[in-house]
């Protein structure tokens, strides 16, 4: 019940594929939460499930977190369910952190490249708003052959030398915020 699913008896003797996406993922938290963790990895949650289904869930992960002062650890590609659930976002470019920063502050004070362009990528619902989205062009490195230096600067057009040979340290660039960036 303290997950949504009021008719627990009658999910017992059913199999998976006879519930709902929005009831497994239910069940799939109801798991997690049995033990009382300090600490929820939800990787994808609402992937795959109706805008309605979505809502229901972050609403419930968001509960669970004020409730049980669990924390989550929500790892997504929709950014604006990201921006909706968490305080602290770190931004990711293949599979190293590149930006760490406060929920607004990072939306509204982006710094690296990329951070930037995943954020120019989120549609403006306003026909009125000119909204560019910022496009990234040069070759998508491979993960299992990184280029040297920043692994973004294959796609970056800010790149430096630098860029080419160094690997960009994280620093601190204000209170609550971190890049890894040459510039």
């Amino acid at each position: 019940q303290a997950v949504g699913l009021s008719e627990a008896e009658a999910l017992l003797d059913r199999y998976p594929h006879e519930l709902s996406g929005g009831m497994r993922q239910r069940v799939m938290i109801a798991q997690a939460m049995i033990a009382s963790p300090r600490l929820l990895i939800a990787d994808e949650p609402t992937t795959a499930l109706d805008v309605i289904v979505q809502a229901q869930i972050l609403r419930l992960l968001k509960k669970i977190h004020q409730e049980n002062q669990t924390s989550i650890l929500f790892i997504s590609h929709d950014l604006s369910v990201v921006r909706f659930l968490c305080d602290r976002i770190g931004v990711m470019y293949l599979g190293r952190m590149v930006e760490i920063a406060d929920r607004q502050e990072l939306y509204d004070n982006p710094m690296h490249p990329y951070t930037k362009a995943l954020l120019s990528a989120i549609p403006v619902p306003d026909v009125d708003v000119d909204h560019e989205p910022i496009l990234l062009e040069g070759d998508i490195p491979s993960p299992y052959n990184p280029p040297k230096g920043c692994l973004f600067h294959t796609r970056c057009k800010y790149a430096m030398e630098c860029c080419k040979n160094e690997v960009p340290q994280m620093r601190q660039i204000g209170e609550n915020h971190c890049v890894a960036c040459h510039l």
